[in-house]
């Protein structure tokens, strides 16, 4: 039984120390750091791989579709990470994405480039089997009181790969050729199965609901989210502000030379401000939730999200780098406190699926998004469109905030402070 429906407070979370004390969560938290690794390694050096076999700009953008595919998939992935224990589903998940990876190992040149699209559209697939059974072993891991600072740590982690690795991955292409990057991920890989075999974890059992159709079993995790009288808000708000933050994915540009007046390479700078700040609000992410609550936490960093976004279509230096702060501190807030939230509240037997609905919910609008962006900014200048991001992310927080959503919030147990 959740929190919520015991009566016990959301702001009863635990500290990061507390999540890192226990051993179980240290080796699954270190099998996630190889597998992030070996996974972010790969997707911007495949893609520039790809620049230099073609020298086609089209052909290395599609590397960055094979990865986002899988996105519309997930609901199935979901549904594998709720039938079978998890434990073994991800110690074979990462194995098995070890020896697709080595199939890179295979090409040679243009002509192969469908096999390097099949192979990052395969991995891609095995990030979101690894994600959704996650959900699932944090919650069979951990009180409930310790997710907060657990998705935190784990938030910090991936952000602070995302700085480093792209960049060792782009070296070592440049270095030692793409068989060092893939030879690597596949050691990544193969290490954080073998780290995830020592978990010592006892797993919810799970029973199949046999008049549910196979339709039916997939989407549940759609339909459980889309009725949870809270959830149902939280999800909107974090959908809509995160799908409207993609047209910043596109006006950065504008942003960095019309804007900054700066060069294009100057765009890195501004991400790793925006990477270490992510890194830091990850870790800070429990104690926020500890002194506001969740849905408060949620409701605040959304709006912080889009003071950030407007201060981006500043001509100052220091206000962007203001802007850039604040958006990669709020935005680990508001995600790792939804994250939480929809853990808490959701049943072990369907943390898979819920977790891929999110998924699906939150990245097809984002991308989506930046299409439409990218069609537009052509003929809207990107000043209009950042205002236009930045009301809309504001906006977003008017679910949370409505008299219905506040009683419901109450008659759960989960009233704010």
């Amino acid at each position: 039984m959740s929190p919520a429906a015991s009566g016990s407070s959301v702001t009863d979370i635990g500290t990061n120390r507390e999540a890192l004390s226990l051993p179980a969560f240290r080796r699954l938290a270190l099998a996630w750091l190889f597998s992030n690794f070996g996974d972010s390694v790969l997707y911007l050096t495949a893609a520039i791989w790809v620049k230099q076999l073609t020298g086609s700009d089209a052909a290395a953008g599609l590397v960055f579709a094979a990865l986002g595919l899988p996105a519309l998939l997930s609901p199935l992935t979901g549904r594998l990470a709720d039938r079978y224990r998890r434990k073994p589903l991800v110690i074979i998940n990462n194995i098995c994405a070890a020896a697709v990876v080595l199939v890179l190992l295979a090409v040679r040149d243009a002509d192969q480039l469908w096999l390097v699209y099949a192979v990052v559209f395969v991995y891609a697939n095995s990030s979101y089997v690894t994600a959704a059974a996650q959900s699932g072993l944090l919650r069979d891991l951990l009180a409930d009181r310790l997710l907060a600072p657990a998705n935190g740590i784990l938030s910090s982690i991936d952000q602070g790969l995302r700085i480093v690795s792209p960049l060792l991955g782009a070296g070592m292409l440049a270095l030692w050729g793409m068989e060092s990057v893939v030879l690597l991920a596949c050691g990544c890989f193969v290490m954080a199965a073998g780290i995830l075999t020592t978990l010592r974890i006892k797993e919810s059992v799970f029973t199949e609901d046999g008049e549910e159709t196979f339709w039916q079993s997939t989407t549940a995790g759609f339909r459980f989210l889309a009725r949870h009288p809270l959830l149902r808000p939280a999800l909107v708000t974090m959908s809509i502000a995160v799908g409207a933050v993609g047209v910043i994915n596109v006006t950065i540009f504008a942003t960095t030379e019309q804007g900054l007046g700066q060069p294009p390479e100057f765009l890195s700078v501004l991400l790793g401000v925006q990477g270490a700040m992510s890194v830091l609000g990850g870790l800070a992410a429990s104690r926020v939730i500890r002194r506001f609550g969740i849905r408060t936490t949620i409701a605040f960093s959304v709006a912080v999200l889009a003071a950030g976004v407007l201060l981006t279509a500043s001509p100052s230096l220091p206000v962007v780098f203001g802007g850039t702060v604040l958006l990669g501190i709020s935005a680990p807030w508001a995600v790792i406190s939804f994250v939480t939230l929809r853990q808490r509240e959701t049943p072990a037997r369907m943390q898979g699926r819920t977790a891929a609905a999110t998924h699906v919910v939150l990245n097809v609008p984002q991308v989506a998004v930046s299409m439409a962006a990218a069609a537009v900014i052509g003929v809207v200048d990107y000043r209009v469109l950042i205002a236009a991001t930045a009301a809309v992310c504001l906006a977003a927080v008017l679910p949370l905030l409505s008299p219905r959503t506040r009683a419901e919030a109450a008659t759960e147990g989960t009233s704010e402070p």
